[in-house]
């Protein structure tokens, strides 16, 4: 694993009105870590995740994405935001289009891939999440597991330099939420960089490079899974643990 900060937080705040989502984060993520975000509902899991392609606007601090500075005002946005892959609780497919072209209609037009590239493409990733016989279904045809790993193919598409898991299994039946993390576990051992915010705490603890514990705002505990599961040290995430292990 290399040391490279791949984005790094600093100070960030996040107001909604008299509310502090966020109250002075610092965090850095580094290539190739797998970030785990845990905490109770209403920590700020969430919001900080959003925050880190700007899809919430910190009301204060930066947060620098492969040495740029993505909170200066100046910066284009959406070019940084096709280096950062991202997976939400709901699965978001366009329901009128086959699976493949869900798949192939962002990097046809930002990459300016051809079709037959972005086909390609899109078939070996799906074949890689067991889900290259339903390039043609439609999504309603789909299980909730395999829409969320078409979810996850579609931001792979991109091809990404990191990806941005928001609770990507809270939203499935509990038979489904095996074949999601089978395949975040597999893009973590290829490499790939992943911040993910979830409340399975037997991923965070097996998957994990580093596990980040939130409460009312703010990381009041970050470690590696070993060190933060078996030795928490402040009250706060020992009271979490006894309540979720």
């Amino acid at each position: 694993m290399t040391t490279d900060v791949l984005i790094r937080v600093t100070g960030l705040h996040m107001d909604f009105g008299t509310v502090k989502a966020l109250n002075g984060v610092d965090l850095e993520i580094r290539k190739g870590d797998v970030t785990v975000i845990i905490g109770p509902s209403g920590s700020g899991k969430s919001t900080l995740l959003r925050t880190l392609n700007l899809l919430e606007v910190p009301t204060e601090g930066t947060i620098t994405f492969e040495g740029v500075d993505i909170t200066d005002h100046k910066v284009n946005i959406d070019k940084h935001r096709q280096k950062m892959g991202m997976v939400f609780q709901q699965f978001n497919l366009f329901p009128h289009m086959t699976i493949l072209r869900n798949l192939t209609l962002a990097p046809m037009k930002l990459l300016h891939q051809t079709r037959e590239e972005a086909e390609e493409n899109a078939l070996q990733l799906l074949a890689r999440v067991g889900l290259a016989e339903r390039a043609g279904a439609y999504p309603a045809q789909l299980s909730g597991g395999q829409k969320q790993r078409i979810a996850i193919v579609r931001a792979l598409c991109m091809n990404p330099d990191v990806m941005l898991f928001d609770e990507p299994t809270s939203a499935l039946d509990p038979e489904m939420v095996g074949e999601v993390l089978d395949v975040m576990r597999s893009l973590a051992k290829e490499g790939m960089t992943m911040a993910v915010v979830t409340h399975e705490m037997g991923f965070a603890r097996e998957v994990g490079t580093h596990v980040v514990f939130m409460d009312e705002g703010r990381i009041v505990e970050e470690n590696t899974p070993e060190e933060l599961f078996a030795h928490p040290a402040s009250d706060r995430l020992k009271s979490f643990l006894a309540k979720v292990l």
